[in-house]
């Protein structure tokens, strides 16, 4: 029997997309790496008897060599493998520190962050630095690339992305390959409309900087948001 077989909310496949990882049990994470179960017993099953084998411990369980694992029924040397790859990225990840994320505090931060991918470029560019509430950076993307004097942005893709990301606030930039640090009229107006969009979403435009080789316009310094 196989999980597709099985009722929808008890498919861990299907229950990760639906209700997330944090709802699956140990068995059903060891099911989805396994993939199937064997002629008698479900994905599931087999996952749950393996885990009971080590009192449900994954410590326990990662001292297992790949033969240990494969004496269960069910369990070939591929099973056995995908199962202590699973483990020792585990262990990995609990080995290193999390990063921490930049976090935006002025115009020049953001500048500092975004010259890298505008600074230097023939034709005009559009990106967008996602924050939390905290001001650290979730998200760092390019939104639109352009000809030589304009890169039109779709304030909707913006604010989608801004909403995939749980962000609060947004800094957004282009640059103006002609060295001309002054915002044009179709720059104020894509700053006033994606200031009020946010607005409606309660996420708030930062600043706009426009970005040339060694320098930097920034709305907000300029008092223009």
């Amino acid at each position: 029997m196989s999980i597709k077989f099985l009722a929808e909310d008890d498919r861990p496949r299907e229950k990760f997309l639906l209700k997330g990882k944090n709802s699956l049990s140990d068995s059903e994470l060891l099911a989805i790496i396994m993939g199937s179960g064997n002629r008698d017993e479900t994905a599931v099953e087999l996952a749950r008897r393996i885990l009971s084998s080590v009192d449900n411990n994954w410590h326990q369980l990662s001292l297992l060599s790949v033969k240990d694992l494969m004496k269960f029924k069910g369990v070939g040397e591929a099973k056995a493998i995908s199962i202590a790859t699973a483990l020792e990225i585990g262990r990995r990840r609990a080995s290193q520190e999390v990063l921490e994320k930049p976090i935006i505090s002025s115009s020049r931060s953001a500048y500092s962050i975004l010259k890298n991918h505008l600074s230097d470029l023939r034709t005009e560019e559009f990106w967008a630095i996602f924050l939390n509430q905290s001001n650290k950076i979730i998200h760092i993307t390019q939104l639109t690339q352009g000809g030589i004097n304009q890169s039109i942005v779709d304030i909707r893709i913006l604010f989608k992305t801004a909403l995939e990301h749980f962000s609060t606030g947004i800094i957004v930039a282009h640059n103006h390959p002609s060295g001309n640090l002054k915002p044009s009229t179709e720059d104020l107006t894509i700053t006033q409309k994606i200031k009020e969009a946010g607005e409606l979403l309660n996420i708030q435009l930062l600043d706009h900087l426009i970005i040339i080789q060694n320098s930097y316009f920034s709305f907000s310094d300029e008092g223009l948001l």
